[in-house]
C-alpha cells in the first residue's frame, strides 16, 4: 500500500550495516583507533528498486537518490533530470542505483507515486522471490526498508543523534568536572596553541596521564571525536591558552510521554531506578551500546538485556531492530556473532522476545532468511552427538568470573542456550509460514540430552560440562538458573535448584550485573521479591555509595577505592557506564509492577504486582497499544490503562478483568 508521504528507501539491513561500521570503528585506546575483531560486512553497492502502478492521468515525479542511477519505464531506459513525467496508463518503474560509499537510497515524490515500503528492491542475485517465497524471475526481490527519513533533503547518510550544550559543574585547576557520567564532544573555546586532553570516568583516571583509557592532542581549530567521561584534565603546551571548556552532550531522542516510570516509598530504590534509566539512555545511541567509554561496540549478549530493559523504559523498537540487523550482518556466515557462541544463541532469542513484546511479524519475516543461514552455520559446527561445542576459533564467554571455571568441552550452559535458539527457530518458522519440524525435533532431542546428561539426581542440580569425555562435576549458577528461565526444569527440579544452587552460599557467587540480571530474575520467578529488593539495595546501592552516577560493568563489594576502577589488568579498564548494569528497570517493571504480554504485542496482557517489603509503589509500562499504570499499597491496587486491549490482574488470589481504556481499583 502506498502511503500519503514519501520516504527514503533502501535494501533491508544495508543502512544498519553501513551505520554500524561507522559506529563500531569510533573506538579508540589512548588515541589509537581500535576496530572490532570480527568480520564487518558492507552494504550492497548496486541495488534496483521496482514498483508497478496505474495512472489515470500523466504524473510528474521528483527523484532524489544517494548514488548514480538510471531509470526505466516498462523496461525502456529513460534520461530523466530530477523530475520526470510518467504518462497515463499501467506501468512498471525500475530504478537502479550504484553507490560505493553509502547505501544506495531512493526518494520519489509525486501526486500518487511515492517511495515507501511497498516498493520492492533487489541486489541483482538473479532469482526474484517475494516475501511469500514465490519465484518471479531474475533476482531476489524483497520489500524495501524505510524509517523516518521523510524529506528529500534529509537522506539516511545524514542521520545524526541530537546534541545539547553542557558546562562543567566545577573546576579545580586544569581538572574539569561535568558532574556525572556523560557522552559527547568536548569543546575548548578560544584555543590557541596545543593542549593534551585526558578523559576519565573518575578524577583519578583523568589525572593519570600514563594510564587513562582515552585522550586527545588538540591544536587550534581541531574538533575532537565523541568520548565518554565525567572528568577532563587539560594540559597546555608552552604558549597555549583557551577561554572556556564546554561539551555537546549527544543523545538519542526518546518519547518521554510513552516511557516507563517507577516510584515507591524507598528513596534508595527510586535513586537506583533513576540511575539505571540514565545508564540505559547513555547506552542507547544509534544502536544499543555496551560500555560508552571503552568498548563502544554492539555486543549481542549485552544487547539482549538492553532490549528487555528498553521494553520497560522507552519501548524504542527501532533501535532494537537496528541493533539486531547490524549484529547479524550478511551472508555468508563465517563466525559466531561477535565471535562468541553464546552471543549467537542470544541473537536468536532476541527475535523471539521482540515478537512477544511488539507483535511485529513483518520484522520476523524479514529476518527469517538470515536466521536460517545462521542456524545452518551453528548446526554445521556441532559435534558428533549434535551438541554445541566450542571450536578453536570460537570464544565461549558465559560471564566474567572470579573463580576457576573451565569453558571448554560440552558446557551445559551452552546447550541450554542452543536449545532455546532452536525453539525460537521453530516458533518463528511457524509465524512466517515456513517448515519448523526440523527445529522442533532438534530442540526436543537436545532437551532430553541435557536432562539425561547433566542433571545429577544426587545433588539435584545441573553439572557444568563434559571435558575430554569425562563429566566435570563443578556446579555453577549459570546452567541452573537458565534451566529455570528457559523452562528446561519442572516444578520439583526448580525447587531443588533454588535450594541447592541459587540460595546456596557455598556456590560461587555472581559478581557482574550481566549475570545478576538472570540470577535475580530467577529469584523473582520463585516469588522472592523481598529478598531481591535487598539484593538490589546492597548491590546497586553499593555502587551509588561509591559515587556511581551510572551503573558499572562489574561490582565487587569487597573492593575499595581505586580497585573499583580496575579490570582486564588495567587500572581504569572497567566501564563505569555499562548497559547490562541497568537491569533493575526490567526487574521492577516485570516482577514488581508485574506487567507482561500474554499474547504478542500486548494483544492481551497480565499484571501480577508484588510489593515485597515496600509500603507502596507506582509506575508505568509502555506498550505498542498504550500505557499501563500500576499503583499498589498494602490496601488496594489501581490499574489505569490507555491500552486498546484487555488484560488480567492477579492479586490476593483473585483474577480480575482489566477492560480496555479503563481504570479499575481492587481492595484487599
Amino acid at each position: 500500500m502506498t502511503s500519503n508521504k514519501a520516504t527514503w528507501i533502501w535494501y533491508p539491513g544495508d543502512f544498519e550495516i553501513w551505520l554500524g561500521n561507522i559506529f563500531n570503528n569510533r573506538r579508540t585506546e589512548r588515541g589509537a583507533m581500535f576496530p572490532p575483531f570480527w568480520k564487518q560486512d558492507s552494504h550492497y553497492v548496486t541495488v534496483e528498486f521496482s514498483k508497478t502502478f496505474s495512472l489515470e492521468k500523466e504524473e510528474t515525479i521528483t527523484i532524489a537518490c544517494e548514488g548514480q542511477y538510471n531509470l526505466a519505464i516498462d523496461g525502456k531506459l529513460q534520461y530523466p533530470d530530477n523530475t520526470f513525467v510518467i504518462p497515463k496508463g499501467d506501468h512498471k518503474l525500475n530504478i537502479k542505483i550504484w553507490n560505493q560509499v553509502t547505501p544506495p537510497t531512493l526518494f520519489i515524490d509525486g501526486t500518487t507515486i511515492k517511495t515507501d515500503s511497498s516498493w520492492l528492491v533487489t541486489y541483482e542475485d538473479k532469482l526474484w522471490i517475494d516475501e511469500n517465497g514465490v519465484a518471479h524471475g531474475s533476482g531476489i526481490y524483497v520489500p524495501a526498508a524505510s524509517w523516518n527519513f521523510d524529506r528529500a533533503d534529509t537522506p539516511p547518510s545524514q542521520y545524526r543523534l541530537k546534541r545539547s550544550e553542557m558546562r562543567p559543574v566545577s573546576r579545580q585547576g586544569d581538572l574539569f568536572d561535568f558532574g556525572c557520567e556523560t557522552f559527547g564532544y568536548l569543546r575548548i573555546m578560544g584555543l590557541k596553541g596545543t593542549v593534551h586532553v585526558y578523559y576519565g570516568e573518575s578524577a583519578e583516571e583523568a589525572q593519570d596521564k600514563e594510564h587513562c583509557e582515552t585522550l586527545d592532542i588538540l591544536h587550534e581549530g581541531d574538533a575532537p571525536e565523541s568520548k565518554a567521561f565525567r572528568y577532563v584534565y587539560i594540559e597546555k603546551e608552552e604558549g597555549a591558552s583557551f577561554d572556556d571548556v564546554l561539551m555537546d552532550y549527544e543523545y538519542a531522542p526518546q518519547d518521554v510521554t510513552h516511557s516507563g516510570t517507577f516510584q515507591c516509598n524507598d528513596k534508595l530504590i527510586n535513586d537506583i531506578w533513576q540511575v539505571a534509566a540514565y545508564t540505559m539512555d547513555l547506552t542507547t545511541r544509534e544502536f544499543f551500546m555496551d560500555g560508552i567509554k571503552r568498548d563502544r561496540w554492539t555486543w549481542s549478549g549485552d544487547a539482549i538485556q538492553s532490549y528487555l530493559m528498553n521494553y520497560y523504559l522507552r519501548f524504542d523498537t527501532e533501535c532494537v531492530k537496528r541493533t539486531i540487523r547490524q549484529l547479524r550482518g550478511k551472508d555468508p556466515v563465517t563466525a559466531h556473532i561477535n565471535t562468541i557462541m553464546d552471543y549467537t544463541f542470544y541473537w536468536f532469542k532476541s527475535i523471539g522476545d521482540y515478537y512477544e513484546y511488539t507483535g511485529d511479524k513483518d520484522f520476523v519475516r524479514e529476518m527469517w532468511p538470515r536466521m536460517v543461514t545462521l542456524m545452518d552455520y551453528v548446526l554445521s559446527r556441532t559435534n558428533a552427538e549434535g551438541m554445541a561445542e566450542g571450536q578453536p576459533d570460537d570464544w565461549i564467554f558465559v560471564d566474567w568470573v572470579d573463580f576457576p571455571m573451565h569453558k571448554r568441552g560440552i558446557l551445559c550452559f551452552e546447550q541450554i542456550l542452543f536449545c532455546k535458539a532452536l525453539e525460537t527457530m521453530a516458533r518463528c518458522g511457524q509465524l512466517t509460514g515456513h517448515s519448523s519440524e526440523r527445529y522442533e525435533s532438534l530442540a526436543t532431542s537436545l532437551r532430553q540430552y541435557i536432562r539425561n546428561t547433566f542433571w545429577d539426581n544426587g545433588q539435584q542440580a545441573y553439572l557444568h560440562a563434559i571435558e575430554d569425555g569425562q563429566m566435570n562435576p563443578h556446579i555453577t549458577k549459570f546452567p541452573n538458573m537458565f534451566a529455570i528461565l528457559y523452562g528446561l526444569s519442572d516444578a520439583d527440579e526448580q525447587h531443588a535448584i533454588m535450594q541447592n544452587v541459587m540460595l546456596n552460599t557455598d556456590i560461587d557467587p555472581i559478581t557482574t550485573p550481566y549475570m545478576r540480571f538472570y540470577e535475580l530474575e530467577t529469584l523473582c520467578m520463585a516469588g522472592l521479591q523481598t529478598q531481591v529488593l535487598q539484593e538490589i539495595r546492597d548491590y546497586w546501592g553499593g555502587m551509588l555509595n561509591e559515587g556511581a552516577t551510572s551503573f558499572w560493568e562489574k561490582y565487587v563489594p569487597s573492593e575499595t577505592g581505586t580497585q573499583h576502577l580496575a579490570m582486564y589488568g588495567r587500572p581504569y579498564g572497567k566501564s563505569l557506564c555499562h548497559a547490562w548494569g541497568a537491569s533493575p528497570i526490567y526487574l521492577l517493571g516485570k516482577y514488581y509492577l508485574g506487567v507482561r504480554p500474554t499474547k504478542p504485542g500486548y494483544e492481551e496482557y497480565e499484571v501480577r504486582p508484588v510489593l515485597g517489603d515496600l509500603e507502596w509503589m507506582q509506575g508505568t509500562v509502555p506498550t505498542p497499544r498504550g500505557i499501563i499504570h500500576v499503583y499498589m499499597n498494602r490496601n488496594y491496587v489501581k490499574i489505569d490503562s490507555t491500552c486498546d486491549s484487555e488484560g488480567r490482574l492477579y492479586v490476593d488470589k483473585k483474577k480480575i478483568h482489566i477492560p480496555a481504556h479503563e481504570e479499575i481499583v481492587v481492595k484487599f
